[in-house]
């Protein structure tokens, strides 16, 4: 991937600087910039969060079991590990509560699966066994079983394991999901699938005692993924949601029963492309529903836009929308943990730029983009703003100007393309190069737009009109980068501009 940050001279900065008008240009000086733990996002130390396995427990905490990732994974790998939180800014980590098998087990890498607790009060994980060996001819991946009764100590039950239906995949069989279910008075599995005709299914089987399985078939077959990974089936008002992964991105499909149909709405994508978010499966946490993922860690040194399996941690809040399809925001719990407000300082930096307290009205020209600089983007921070710009406009936000750094790459709001992106583009290179990184956007539904930004270190997660959500790693605007709006075409409008700080 190209790295598109181009450096200024000295006197290009100049000159950038000087050509802003309508309001006073100047210099926001930088402030002190020092990295925080990741509260919001954790990450083991020099390892990654795989794909999670979330749980809610009796006195309300969410638990997250997870694969633990490493650069340098043996021919064991992937042991499950487990943070746990209340609120969703503070993590205990648990460290490893399941170990992988031996070369000669179906387990000597485990794969995705679920928690739950049975009616007698005995907690179960279901998960995926995977040996490349192939189980003398059975399959490389089989689903298993393991049994607790304190969730920090499990004891694997080898005789529960099984493998795939013909006319499906031996190789491509995991992710078991498994819930009780009222309706039917038994145990449902769904799992990811592949069967020969259809390609990726949701498959699904059921059982009274969690030992004994019956294949009832697929569930949802959309003919279009290889597979349809880490399936989830939870109920928000009268709607049932189905999520699941595949291409590097994490789908949703609806339905009015639980058994369905499900349909898949004409954007079914909440948050990026390219491992950005990936294997989310939900919890529902004080009434609360929330997608729980993780956030790929970087592919290249500098700003790309390119992400690899497993990260951080990563949350979003569900949010119903009235003709049923889902949207994203913010956890509300982030409230009690950004309570401190930051004063609002802005200057103008080029084009014609114009500030009115927290209020930052720009205009772009022909090669001449208009930008306000806030000052240095605190390293845990969230930004709150109203949008009105033009349906076909770019805008968003900036980061860098910095004494060291006076270079800016932008977070946009692509209304000319109906896109959010980020990889790492400079204001000017942003016609020369398409999008990498993206989610789709239709700015013709409202003409302003609220827009929230959290920031952890070098973690920048855009939220807009709680519908839609891109989740980044910008390091251009960490180690002391300035953070600022801009517009490269058309007009563009930020109010009610707010910036909040963690209290501590």
């Amino acid at each position: 991937m190209r790295n598109k940050v181009i450096q200024m001279t000295a006197a290009a900065s100049m000159i950038f600087t000087l050509s802003a008008c309508g309001s006073s240009t100047g210099t926001l000086p930088d402030e002190p910039y020092e990295a925080v733990p990741y509260n919001l996002y954790p990450i083991p130390e020099d390892a990654y969060v795989g794909d999670t396995m979330p749980f809610v427990t009796d006195d309300g905490t969410l638990e997250l079991y997870y694969l633990y990732d490493t650069d340098h994974n043996g021919q064991g790998y992937h042991p499950v590990w487990k943070y746990s939180t209340k609120n969703l800014y503070e993590y205990k980590d648990h460290g490893m509560v399941l170990n992988f098998g031996l070369m000669s087990d179906p387990d000597p890498a485990i794969g995705t699966g679920s928690v739950m607790q049975d009616k007698n009060g005995l907690y179960h994980l279901f998960y995926t066994g995977h040996n490349d060996a192939g189980n003398g001819g059975k399959g490389k991946e089989c689903v298993m079983h393991a049994t607790s009764t304190d969730r920090e100590h499990w004891t694997k039950i080898p005789e529960d394991t099984f493998f795939s239906e013909e006319n499906y995949s031996k190789d491509d069989f995991r992710d078991p999901e498994v819930f009780w279910v009222d309706e039917e008075n038994c145990y449902w599995l769904l799992i990811a699938a592949r069967e020969q005709s259809m390609g990726g299914v949701v498959a699904k089987y059921t059982s009274t005692d969690l030992k004994n399985w019956e294949f009832k078939g697929p569930i949802y077959a959309p003919f279009q993924q290889y597979m349809l990974e880490c399936p989830d089936l939870f109920k928000m008002g009268n709607k049932y949601y189905l999520t699941y992964s595949w291409d590097c991105v994490t789908y949703y499909a609806v339905s009015d029963s639980l058994n369905g149909p499900f349909t898949a709405p004409h954007d079914n994508v909440l948050d990026g492309t390219g491992f950005i978010f990936y294997a989310a499966k939900t919890a529902e946490l004080n009434g609360a529903r929330y997608l729980c993922g993780w956030l790929g860690r970087a592919a290249l040194t500098e700003d790309s836009g390119m992400y690899q399996w497993a990260g951080n941690v990563l949350n979003h809040q569900l949010v119903q929308k009235e003709d049923g399809t889902l949207g994203v925001k913010a956890p509300d719990t982030f409230k009690d943990y950004f309570k401190k407000e930051k004063e609002f300082k802005a200057v103008a930096k080029s084009g014609k730029t114009k500030i009115k307290g927290n209020t930052i009205t720009l205009t772009a020209e022909a090669e001449n983009p208009a930008l306000a600089d806030m000052g240095t983007r605190a390293p845990s921070m969230t930004l709150e703003c109203d949008v009105r710009m033009d349906n076909d406009g770019v805008a968003g936000f900036a980061f860098g100007g910095s004494e060291k750094d006076p270079t800016w790459t932008v977070l946009c709001l692509d209304g000319k393309n109906g896109l959010l992106h980020y990889e790492g583009y400079e204001m000017a290179d942003l016609a020369k190069f398409d999008p990498a990184a993206w989610t789709k956007f239709d700015f013709s539904v409202d003409p302003v737009h609220h827009v929230k930004l959290v920031c952890e270190n070098e973690i920048v997660v855009m939220y807009v009109d709680d519908t839609k959500v891109l989740s980044s790693r910008i390091r251009h605007s960490t180690n002391g980068a300035h953070i600022g709006v801009f517009a490269e075409t058309g007009n563009a409008e930020f109010s009610n501009i707010k910036m909040t700080l963690p209290e501590k």
